[in-house]
């Protein structure tokens, strides 16, 4: 990311109309995807293999904090996503006591075929943008992606750079 100044009053307005507007779009994307592949499973819930798939296997209390839901209501999710076997639960080698929750081959194989389909729907909206918009879009997105703190989509959970989830 740029050393540039963020954007004052009037544009940050208009860049905030844009994102919500396409963030629409995003979530009409993902709900159709979800719905399209995986079937009987919510987008929170998705949301949360989604979270396991991109930063490895959490705690709960760090799951919990990082989705902007209270302890409960994670293992409450987590509950239900191991017993559809997408998720389990694992004994922290490092201490006995914590449990963390990482994807099953199951769940892993769940969030990638919703991620391809994902990727088709929005690649098909993509090929409809002007190529010559395309380029400020990659670099828009990057930046937005980036003060969002969001991983990249192909990276390894494991990059020790990558996260501060712990």
């Amino acid at each position: 990311m740029s050393n540039e100044m963020p954007p004052h009053g009037d544009e940050v307005d208009a860049i905030t109309e844009a994102v919500l507007t396409a963030s629409r779009l995003l979530v009409g994307v993902s709900a159709k995807s979800v719905a399209a592949v995986a079937g009987p499973i919510t987008l929170p819930q998705f949301r949360l293999l989604v979270a396991l798939g991109s930063r490895g296997p959490l705690k709960l209390v760090s799951l919990a904090e990082m989705l902007g839901v209270n302890p409960s209501t994670a293992t409450r999710t987590v509950d239900r996503l191991v017993t559809a076997g997408w998720a389990q639960r694992n004994s922290n080698p490092d201490s006995r006591r914590e449990i963390t929750v990482s994807l099953t081959e199951a769940g892993r194989g769940l969030v990638d075929r919703v991620t391809e389909y994902r990727r088709s729907e929005i690649s098909a909206i993509v090929e409809r943008i002007p190529h010559e918009d395309r380029a400020g879009l990659v670099r828009a997105l990057q930046a937005f992606t980036e003060a969002g703190e969001e991983p990249p989509p192909r990276a390894s959970p494991y990059d020790a750079g990558l996260t501060e989830w712990q």
